[in-house]
């Protein structure tokens, strides 16, 4: 069973400004000389984590990670203004360019997995590979299944709280209901839905309950961007054409792929993977039995590390013998 690697420290950390007002964090851990590799963190607005660096072999990969645009250190936090799809897939491209990347492996889950493949249907010439964790599609049906009906059943106890910032007579649209509060001037109001969305998702993010996963979700920090950004980015149909991903998915031919899917995703149903593989030939989806949407969660990561290994080994970086 494969677990994340041990913690490391970046050797190189950089603040990229991307236009007038966005400036990016961004680091690099690993191997200076390895296969670069860059992970695409969800929400959008959820940030990385220091656990983040831990899926790749340090020996093997240049290990590259960054917060979008107003997400985790980057800045202004929470920042709606010049924050779309194209514009993370643009940043994406300076921080390529930037970093000296002529073409890099894409690892990213959820909205990360979303943006992973708007890239690499933008720029297919500078990805070597993809390996993405539950698939997220952007479309009308998966936003109204999350936030208004449908895994609203399975947790009704959390929904509770999920609705409670919201009156009655609003709750017939809860993602604009929230939208207007997330982007509205009442501070204590902006904070209640900021704190009720993140935890909705931290708390249905698992098969099994995970203190851990809650608690990030919970923290102002993060709760505050996730839902602000979030909320902007759905109410926009996250700035995608319909059906974007599979209309182009063409696109991605000759390019190989692993997607990891938890059975159990209540996020990110698995009709969304099985789409998308059906779609892409090159791709190899495995679908985890116990595990639902955290990459957190035991089987995800042994089946995301073990895609590491075997697209480092596939593209000839195979581990050094003990």
């Amino acid at each position: 069973m494969h677990k994340l690697f041990p913690a490391i420290q970046p050797y190189a950390t950089h603040r990229l400004r991307v236009n007038e007002l966005h400036e990016l964090h961004v680091e690099e851990c690993g191997n200076v000389t390895g296969l670069p590799i860059l992970f695409v963190h969800g929400g959008p607005g959820a940030g990385c984590e220091e656990a983040h660096r831990c899926f790749f072999d340090p020996n093997l990969y240049r290990i590259i990670l960054f917060d979008q645009r107003g997400a985790g250190r980057s800045t202004p936090h929470a920042g709606l203004d010049h924050n779309t799809t194209q514009d993370l897939v643009a940043d994406m491209e300076k921080i390529r360019e930037h970093l000296g990347v002529d073409r890099w492996v894409l690892f990213g889950g959820s909205w990360g997995s979303t943006l992973s493949l708007v890239y690499a249907e933008t720029h297919p010439g500078h990805v070597l590979g993809l390996i993405l964790r539950g698939i997220f599609l952007c479309r009308p049906w998966e936003i109204h299944w999350f936030y208004q009906e449908g895994a609203n059943r399975i947790f009704p106890d959390h929904w509770q709280e999920f609705i409670a910032p919201i009156p009655e007579s609003e709750r017939h649209d809860l993602l604009h209901a929230h939208h207007r509060r997330l982007i509205g001037e009442d501070e204590i109001a902006r904070m209640a839905s900021a704190k009720a969305w993140s935890l909705w998702e931290g708390r249905a993010a698992t098969l099994l309950p995970n203190k851990h996963v809650v608690e990030f979700f919970g923290t102002p920090h993060t709760a505050l961007s996730l839902a602000r950004i979030e909320a902007h980015y759905f109410v926009h149909d996250s700035f995608l054409a319909p059906d974007q991903i599979l209309n182009n998915v063409s696109a991605l031919s000759g390019i190989s792929g692993t997607i990891v899917h938890g059975r159990y995703d209540m996020v990110c149903p698995l009709q969304n993977a099985w789409e998308l593989m059906r779609a892409w030939p090159e791709v190899r989806l495995e679908i985890i039995p116990n595990a639902g949407h955290s990459a957190m969660e035991a089987g995800n990561v042994h089946a995301l590390v073990k895609a590491t290994i075997d697209m480092a080994a596939q593209l000839g970086r195979p581990p050094k013998a003990c």
